[in-house]
């Protein structure tokens, strides 16, 4: 998935289902590119979705976290201006890593970009897995969360009604 940032470069941002029960999450911009792992024991596809989602009200941050099993891997979503920064962290230790502050984990990924941009490439990845696998596919696949269907809808709804993005919206599955 690419969505062009004009000078500011390209935003890619890849959800896949690998083996069972296992997702993996690529990032990358014109500079830095990252490739996050998460367990069923989150439902990280609903997670993402609903935070960014979060920045469309009053607002100014969402955070969630994957479970790596045995790491955290801890998203922080910060609206600054009309951009969102994002940030992914990641600690060794989930089972102590929850009460520890950010400045505890290592920074994988850190980039910002228009919230339309970002909220787009969120909605096409989340497009592109159940394009592939469809719910039942998915629910087979991640097996202890369903496809995030009601989410997905919430959050294009919230990025077609208050974001200006010349990019196509048909998110129709076949």
């Amino acid at each position: 998935m690419s969505i062009d940032r004009g000078s500011e470069g390209a935003l890619h941002l890849k959800w896949q289902l690998v083996g069972h029960g296992w997702a993996r999450c690529h990032l990358a911009d014109g500079a830095q590119a990252a490739s996050v792992i998460a367990s069923y024991c989150t439902d990280a596809l609903a997670d993402l979705v609903a935070g960014t989602g979060e920045l469309y009200g009053q607002q100014r941050s969402a955070r969630f976290f994957f479970d790596a099993e045995p790491q955290e891997i801890r998203w922080v979503l910060r609206t600054v201006d009309d951009a969102i920064d994002v940030t992914v962290y990641t600690f060794s230790d989930i089972a102590v890593s929850p009460d520890l502050p950010d400045s505890d984990g290592a920074v994988m990924w850190q980039s910002a970009h228009p919230r339309p941009t970002f909220a787009h490439a969120v909605l096409t990845a989340a497009h592109s897995v159940l394009k592939e696998h469809d719910e039942a596919g998915y629910l087979a696949r991640w097996a202890m969360h369903p496809y995030p269907v009601a989410l997905v809808q919430d959050l294009r709804r919230l990025h077609i009604r208050d974001d200006v993005c010349d990019l196509p919206h048909d998110l129709s599955c076949p």
